[in-house]
């Protein structure tokens, strides 16, 4: 929503002030200006990606949409899930969570927390290691290292989409200055005609730099940095795991391990300590 309110934003801020000037629209909006600089960058962005890169691109640009980022209520709900966890283990054992963490779907601790579930990295990352712990006597720092290595490859791959526009968004004032010279290509085989015919054709041509500026600094720029954004908070939202899943692995109690993990989570979503313990509690009743 917010990524629809600031192109909104760029559209009124940026043609509305040359209405004001007196502006004339028409000569603004050149639909083959635009075919180039946009053909030309998509067809870069083809050539440089194999699909993978382009399906991961595809998926970025949809969730950027959608605007959804974490909020307390999501670590609230991921602390708890660890909570139980943690509290099933400590009095029934490892064995106990075999079947949970084999069906995660059918499980009666995660289908509780249905969004946990729909993030599958975040499943994953969780239910592979409770496997590695039940199934090997791997010490706790040496699972925090596999930890560190599995979530620097997965924030890598979340950064793809970013890198890539970004890369496009680099593209654009070259290749608005592309079509800014084919217009004045264009213009020179009309040098006999009347200023005023020479004058608009020469104002059409810059318009191809002028869009390539825009798109590039108002939109497409503005977009890989969004998703960046939203890569890093992926991340942080499964380093709350991680830390936790160690603490208790450690040794630490199932209250402490949690405490662990909301000790780490960003301050703007960070739910105090009286707000994680009350919580609990009301789990436990």
């Amino acid at each position: 929503m917010f990524t629809i309110i600031g192109a909104v934003i760029v559209i009124v801020a940026v043609f509305g002030g040359f209405l004001i000037e007196k502006g004339n629209l028409s000569v603004i909006l050149q639909p083959v200006e635009l075919l180039i600089i946009f053909g030309a960058a998509i067809g870069g962005f083809i050539i440089a990606s194999p699909m993978k890169v382009i399906k991961l691109v595809l998926g970025a640009l949809a969730k950027l949409v959608s605007g959804k980022s974490y909020d307390k209520a999501d670590y609230i709900e991921v602390l708890l899930l660890l909570s139980e966890i943690f509290a099933k283990i400590r009095k029934e054992g490892l064995v106990s969570i075999e079947a949970d963490v084999d069906n995660p779907k059918e499980s009666k601790i995660f289908s509780n927390y249905p969004k946990f579930l729909k993030n599958h990295h975040a499943v994953s990352l969780v239910t592979d290691t409770l496997r590695t712990v039940m199934t090997t006597s791997i010490a706790p720092h040496e699972l925090e290292s596999l930890l560190d290595t599995e979530l620097d490859a997965h924030h890598e791959e979340l950064m793809i989409p970013s890198k890539s526009i970004g890369t496009v968004a680099d593209s654009l004032p070259g290749l608005g200055i592309v079509a800014a010279v084919l217009g004045v290509v264009l213009t020179m085989g009309h040098i006999s005609e009347p200023p005023e015919v020479i004058g608009h054709s020469v104002a059409t041509a810059l318009v191809g730099t002028f869009l390539g500026v825009l798109m590039c600094y108002g939109f497409v720029g503005p977009m890989s940095r969004n998703l960046e954004f939203c890569a890093n908070e992926e991340r942080d939202y499964l380093n709350v795991l991680k830390i936790a899943l160690v603490g208790f692995v450690g040794g630490a109690a199932p209250q402490i391990a949690v405490e662990f993990g909301r000790r780490v989570i960003p301050g703007n979503v960070k739910p105090t300590f009286v707000e994680v313990e009350e919580k609990v509690r009301e789990l436990k009743k």
